[in-house]
Formats: structure tokens, sequence, C-alpha cells
């Protein structure tokens, strides 16, 4: 039997791309191994493919790409809501317009009970309906104020997703009337007032800083290999500890946290800082904090900019879907 196609060789294949010499033996690459069952992680089919209709939406080829798109809505229909967004967008700028406003419609919901669902409306953007886009936008913003005014929140998390979606929905309001060229207006100056307020929300999370102290893949392994005793402190893996810092990110922007970022830490960098003294949890943000002037990668990326995890891959094929998991 041919190698099992990992979730780090996806993602190295989303960074190539079409940047790639040959595009397309990528995407066979990808659609081969979901064909003859060589996912190294099965939960990885509709990643996979997805990744291959990206490679072939940049290429120019909508319609193989739509198709891709639609075969990863059928295979994991349980997990299927991006995919859909993925395969509206794709109707929309093939000039499907029914077909495809009628796929983003159905998911319209979401952004009054997800907030990372704003991938609903960068579609519309990214196919020409910013109008809509910001229509929706507003709308979800008016529902959810207007719920939070009039009901008691059912929890202390239920508070706080409500406070994540209102974040969420506002600052990307803001940034695409922006991008647009409208004038400020109430929701905009509201937008404003909750990035201002960041210091203060910071306050309320458990890990404190606005930077967090990331480490690369050959850099983790490395950390835990030379101070076994960090072990407890981090995740098993290199793909759950940017797993955890995607959603410690996210948990701190919808509470109102601006100026977020990630530093990456090296294990020679850290051994020269530390010097004698022991490598504790203490030592780590004395570490983390001494990087913050040189090395801080500003969170989060553009959907489609390089992912902060330096993986290359764009940062909405990268780690933006870990924090919806």
């Amino acid at each position: 039997m041919s190698e099992l196609l990992t979730a780090d060789r996806i993602e190295e294949i989303g960074a190539l791309g079409v940047k790639s010499p040959d595009p397309a033996a990528l995407v066979a690459e990808l659609v081969s191994a979901v064909d003859e069952g060589r996912l190294a992680d099965p939960d990885d089919i509709g990643y996979a493919l997805l990744v291959a209709a990206d490679i072939l939406e940049q290429a120019g080829d909508l319609a193989d790409a739509l198709a891709l798109a639609t075969r990863a809505i059928a295979e994991q229909p349980d997990e299927d809501a991006y995919a859909r967004a993925v395969r509206g967008g794709l109707l929309l700028r093939l000039g499907r317009s029914d077909e495809g406003m009628a796929e983003l419609t159905e998911l319209r919901p979401l952004l009054e009970t997800n907030p990372n669902a704003t991938y609903l409306v960068d579609e519309l953007a990214e196919s020409g309906h910013p109008d809509l886009a910001l229509e929706w936008l507003t709308g979800a913003l008016d529902t959810i104020l207007e719920r939070t005014r009039t009901q008691q929140h059912e929890s202390e998390d239920a508070q706080d997703e409500a406070a994540a979606m209102i974040y969420g929905l506002a600052q990307r309001r803001h940034n695409l009337r922006e991008e647009v060229g409208l004038p400020h207006d109430e929701y905009d100056n509201l937008a404003d007032r909750l990035r201002a307020a960041s210091t203060h929300a910071l306050d309320a999370l458990d890990d404190g800083p606005a930077t967090l102290l990331y480490w690369p893949e050959a850099e983790f392994n490395a950390l835990l290999m030379r101070w076994p005793a960090l072990v407890d402190s981090y995740p098993k893996t290199w793909d759950e500890h940017r797993t955890q810092i995607e959603r410690a990110l996210a948990d701190a922007a919808g509470l109102g946290g601006a100026d977020l970022g990630v530093v990456a830490g090296t294990v020679e960098g850290l051994a020269a800082f530390a010097g004698s003294d022991p490598i504790d949890e203490e030592t780590l943000d004395e570490y983390a904090d001494s990087l913050d002037e040189v090395g801080l990668t500003s969170w989060p990326p553009g959907r489609n900019d390089a992912c902060w995890c330096g993986s290359g891959a764009k940062y909405k094929k990268c780690c933006l879907p870990r924090s919806r998991d």
C-alpha cells in the first residue's frame, strides 16, 4: 500500500498551491489519497478535498473546484457548513447566482449562533457582493444585540459566546465598510469602542497576555526532547499546540482583545535567555516577553494571507479552521 497522507502533508500541499511547478500533480495526490483510503486520519477527507478545490480555484478551474467542494459535503455531511460556504462562493463566481445565493442563504442563521461563521460573508464579499455581506453582518448584529438586551443568558459560557459573536461581527463589518469606502456609522463606533476596551477585557482571560509564545514544529519537538519536564506544560503534538494557540487567541478576540499576536520561540534562544535558571512556566513567560519587541507576528492574518504558524498555507486553510472544532 502507498504511504499514508498526513495532515502535515495536506497542509504542505496547500502552502505550495499554484506556486508549485505542477499544481495538477498536487491535486491528484490529494484526490487519489481520498479515493484509495490513504488518509492517515479519515476525518481529514473534507480537508483534503477542500485544499484540492482551493488549488484548482487559484488556477482558474472553478468547475472542477466546485466538483471537489460538492464531494467534500457528501463525504462529511455532519461537518459540512464550511464546505457548503465554499461551494456557494464557487457557484457565485461561476455565474450560477441563484444556486450560490440559495446555498449561502440557508447557512445565514449560523451568523447568529456560531462565532466563526463570518466565512459566509467572506464568500459573499469575495464573489462581488459586499453590500449583501454588510446587510447580513448588520442583521446578525441587530439580532444578537436585541437578544442580549431582552433575554438572560443561560450560563457564563453563553454570555462569553454572545460577546465573541458581537465582537467578531462588529469588527468584520467595520473592516469591510472601510474596504468599500463607507463612512463610520453607529456599529463602526461600537467596533471602535470594543477594540479600545480590549485591555480591560483581557484581564478576564486566565492566560492573560495578548502575545502568546509559539514553537514552530521542529522547535516544539526539540523543546520537549531537551527539557522533558515541560511535557506537562504542552500538548502531546505540534498540531495540538498550534490549535491551542489559535483557540486562545480566538477567545481573547471574543472578549474584545486587540493587538493580539504570537512570538516564535527557539530552543537555542530559550537556553541563552535562561542561562542557569530552571526552565519553568515563569521563565517561559519572561522569554516570551523578551521576544515582543523583535519577533511579534500579529494575529489574525487575513484569510488569504500566509498562516501565522509558519506553514506557508493560507490562514483560511490552515489554523483558522482549528478554532471551529
